[in-house]
């Protein structure tokens, strides 16, 4: 082999050359940091709301103060239960009020338990059991101050049974970065009410009446009118919440700036006042559609 052809061989050969360090910079990628972020605080999540057994659900049951969520401060680096305060005199006056309420469901089987599903399933006949208790109470008491049915229904009734979705989308909200999860836990939470609520108690008494040769009527009375309503309504809700978007009225659906949550608030506030009396008018047959 001739020199040249020694020296075109050794071409694409490793060399060892002058310099014998180099210099290797790792830069973060930020889209797989924030999917790995947003994993993490979903996993975290899960476990603060889990439980593991029976005895950590009394203990909270029990316990005037939440835990908090977070266990070391950011600032300090120090544990939070260093310096856990003793519970406020607001936390003993809401542990007092819900204190019925908290020890009836840490009878519900922990999350731990296959998967979650007991406990699903277990909250899901509670919450149907006292929603047919609010129910009746509800009709008792629409009896005794000489109120019609309808209206008992969507002042009182809606009312109860909307509170536990009220404060279920407050923890949502807390707990996730959008406003998704709060929003769309109302608005499934009330399909899940009107459609087994109604639906079902329907297609039962169908399904009586076909077996007995017998039909089943149900009269429409104001349905109409209320339903009409509440969708004119509920159109309105949806614009604000599309304002809201806007940076000009605060740049999100929840939160932002005080005057925006006030004027926001105060409008669904409105809202349902003029829905109630409204539908009040017309059920009383002072408005004649």
């Amino acid at each position: 082999m001739s020199e040249e052809e020694r020296l075109i061989a050794e071409l694409g050969k490793p060399k060892l050359g002058d310099k014998h360090t180099i210099r290797v910079r790792i830069r973060e990628s930020k889209e797989f940091k924030n999917a790995v972020d947003k994993a993490l605080y979903k996993a975290n999540t899960a476990i603060v709301v889990g439980t593991s057994s029976w005895i950590e659900q009394f203990k909270q049951a029990f316990n005037p103060k939440e835990d908090d969520d977070d266990d070391d401060d950011e600032d300090t680096g120090n544990s939070k239960s260093d310096k856990e305060e003793p519970p406020t005199c607001k936390d003993y006056i809401i542990h007092f009020i819900t204190f019925f309420w908290k020890f009836l469901f840490a009878f519900v089987p922990p999350t731990s338990i296959a998967g979650g599903w007991v406990c699903f399933c277990v909250s899901i006949l509670i919450i149907g059991g006292l929603t047919a208790i609010i129910g009746d109470l509800a009709a008792h008491f629409g009896c005794t101050v000489g109120l019609t049915d309808t209206m008992t229904a969507i002042a009182f009734v809606a009312l109860g049974t909307s509170l536990p979705d009220t404060f279920a989308s407050k923890v949502a909200a807390e707990h996730d970065k959008y406003a998704d999860s709060s929003v769309g836990n109302v608005n499934g939470s009330n399909a899940v009410n009107v459609f087994l609520g109604i639906g079902l108690p329907w297609a039962m008494s169908a399904w009586y009446h076909y077996f007995k040769q017998t039909r089943f009527e149900v009269k429409e009375g104001s349905l109409a009118f209320s339903v009409t309503l509440f969708c004119s309504f509920a159109v309105i809700a949806v614009i604000i919440l599309m304002l809201r978007r806007l940076k000009v009225f605060g740049g999100g659906e929840l939160g932002g700036p005080l005057k925006f949550r006030l004027i926001s608030s105060s409008l669904f506030i409105l809202l349902w006042i003029v829905y109630l009396v409204l539908s009040g008018l017309e059920n009383y047959c002072h408005i004649n559609v």
